[in-house]
């Protein structure tokens, strides 16, 4: 998978994912979102937070994705890298099946692809002002586009912390979680990005369409 750090182009060669969950740095408000699941049917998480592995084939630059059904939903979150013996942010999406997160959060997790931003910074530049990078998403919703995340990576757990956790290591990559949504979990025709750092005036960005798949019974 190409990449570009500062205009460098870079090949990622991925040899496995991770999908942290309950990574939001306020235990308090952890505790709330497991409770509202809960409600939802969605069982509480064994530990946390929780480390899924899925296919890193899900992994893609792409601005189309496909789905079955009308219960998918994407969310913003940083995408954390180990690449030939150096770490790298990027930004990805943890698009995922909201049914099936009821009968298992695991299966959900693989049922949809991940779209990814070009870009990666390296993580040494950023590293001591992580907490201050500003991520936002918005969803195209009623032919409009609508506000639908945002806020600082201060409210995730650190990354480091999160790396060692995951043991994070040898050519693979992991999305690091994300933030509330503003309003109710939901789907969206369209999506768009962004992560921006506020010291180095620097923004990467992801914008992708959800062509729905008819379920077939």
């Amino acid at each position: 998978m190409l990449f570009f750090h500062d205009g460098t182009p870079m090949n990622a060669d991925f040899a496995e994912l991770t999908v942290a969950g309950w990574t939001g740095r306020s235990a308090e408000a952890v505790a709330h979102h497991i409770r509202e699941l809960t409600v939802l049917g969605v069982a509480p998480p064994s530990q946390v937070p929780l480390f899924y592995r899925v296919s890193h084939s899900l992994l893609m630059h792409t601005d189309l994705i496909e789905v079955l059904g009308h219960a998918t939903s994407g969310e913003a979150e940083p995408l954390l890298a180990y690449l030939d013996g150096a770490f790298w942010l990027g930004l990805g999406s943890d698009h995922t099946d909201r049914d099936l997160e009821a009968v298992s959060v695991a299966a959900s997790k693989q049922a949809c692809p991940k779209p990814v931003a070009d870009t990666f910074w390296r993580f040494d530049d950023i590293a001591a002002h992580v907490d201050d990078l500003i991520l936002t998403c918005h969803i195209q919703e009623n032919g409009a586009w609508t506000l639908y995340q945002e806020g600082t990576l201060a409210q995730i757990l650190p990354l480091p912390s999160l790396a060692a956790s995951a043991k994070l290591g040898g050519q693979s990559a992991m999305l690091c979680g994300t933030l509330p949504a503003i309003g109710a979990v939901r789907p969206a025709a369209a999506y768009r990005m962004a992560l921006t750092d506020p010291v180095r005036n620097k923004t990467m960005t992801l914008k992708y369409r959800v062509k729905t798949l008819e379920i077939v019974k």
